[in-house]
């Protein structure tokens, strides 16, 4: 696996807050990490583009900040 920094979404020991920018099918969506974009499970929570989600191991495990009501 080629990491693009010291930590990413996919291996980092820590979760990792990226934003969504699009929900894509099979519960997974498109990630905006700050250095790049990356597809993630979003099939634990409930979030939307916009939204910044906790994520480790390619699994989104919470939604910090949500851009709807």
């Amino acid at each position: 696996m080629n990491c693009p920094g010291e930590t990413c979404v996919t291996c980092a020991d820590e979760a990792v807050a990226v934003t969504v920018v699009r929900l894509l099918e099979r519960d997974l969506a498109l990630v905006d990490t700050g250095r790049g974009r990356e597809v993630v499970s979003v099939a634990l929570v409930e979030a939307g583009p916009g939204d910044t989600v906790l994520v480790h191991a390619k699994e989104a495990i919470a939604v910090v900040r949500g851009t709807g009501p």
